[in-house]
């Protein structure tokens, strides 16, 4: 594969606004599915499905504490994709 057939794929993973509310969940901490559940008002089952998504495509990752597993932005690139698509669109609509 190529880098651009990489970003296309990139992009089509965050095309989906359910993922795009838990990575706006995910903006300012670690969370857990519960947490991320409450927060997004999204059931905890969608909410695994959906991370699962994010994980493989790495845009995600996860640290396990005890019994639970905790959410956050992969790095800090990913999370400038988020901020930089906001401030554009946000531009947009004067």
């Amino acid at each position: 594969m190529n880098v651009l057939t990489d970003i296309s794929e990139t992009f089509k993973v965050l095309g989906d606004e359910t993922r795009l509310r838990i990575f706006e969940a995910l903006g300012k901490e670690e969370l857990c599915v519960s947490e991320i559940a409450k927060r997004t008002e999204i059931s905890e089952s969608a909410v695994s499905h959906q991370l699962r998504i994010l994980r493989l495509a790495s845009l995600v990752s996860s640290n396990k504490a005890g019994k639970k597993v905790y959410y956050r932005i992969a790095d800090k690139h990913v999370g400038h994709m988020m901020n930089d698509c906001r401030e554009h669109v946000l531009e947009l609509r004067g």
